[in-house]
This record gives structure tokens, C-alpha cells and sequence, in this order.
């Protein structure tokens, strides 16, 4: 059976991996039949070759469920865990944010009127 995985290759405590073709009774970082990119998690680097990815499935090589997620989101065009610089978690804050700021304002605005009418 023919498996698309990854291997690990850097330096200790920096990991860095290749997206390859391979027999799946070859050891992890054993030869391979083909490259397919790169994954470098410290780093938020994904590159990979869809167009061969998909042409070594459709003859039957089974994906990592970790290299699958690196071609769905090379497919979708997805932003790899984040943006440089820029948290997941920062863009849902906003919106939050602006909504907690247009509730206090209406409730400011109810707080007003309510004293309005109170005089």
C-alpha cells in the first residue's frame, strides 16, 4: 500500500517535515518515491503539491489524516493556523467587541429614555 505522510527532518527542537509518497512498510524517514512539499509547523509554512497529491489518490495512496488537512486547506486556499503576526483568536474578539459596544449603547439609549419619563 502506498501512503502520503510525512517525515521529519531539522534540528532537534525545530522541527520541519516533507510531504512524501511512500511504501507504508518503509520506517518514517526512510526512502520515498516522491516529494510532494514541505510542512513547517514552528514557522506556519505549508507547501504542497496539489495537483500530484491528487493524482497519486486517485491510484489509491492513502493520506495521513495530518497531510490531508494540509491539501484541504492548500485546495480551500486557507490561511495556515493564522495569519504571520496575527492570532487566530484576534478577528472573533473584534466582532465581539462591537457587538458588546452596540449593546451598551442600547442600553444606554433605554437608560435615558427611561429617566426621560421617570421626570
Amino acid at each position: 500500500m502506498v501512503k502520503i505522510r510525512l517525515t521529519r527532518t531539522g534540528k532537534k527542537n525545530a522541527p520541519s517535515y516533507r510531504i512524501v509518497v511512500m511504501d507504508a512498510r518503509v520506517r518514517r524517514d526512510g526512502a520515498y518515491i516522491e516529494k510532494l512539499g514541505h510542512y513547517a509547523p514552528l514557522r506556519d509554512e505549508e507547501v504542497v503539491n496539489v495537483e500530484r497529491a491528487e493524482y497519486w489518490i486517485a491510484r489509491g495512496a492513502q493520506p495521513s489524516s495530518t497531510v490531508s488537512d494540509i491539501i484541504r486547506r492548500a485546495k480551500t486556499g486557507e490561511a495556515t493556523r493564522g495569519l504571520k503576526g496575527q492570532k487566530k483568536s484576534e478577528e472573533p474578539k473584534a466582532e465581539v467587541k462591537e457587538e458588546t459596544a452596540e449593546a451598551v449603547e442600547e442600553v444606554a439609549e433605554q437608560v435615558k429614555e427611561a429617566a426621560e419619563a421617570a421626570e
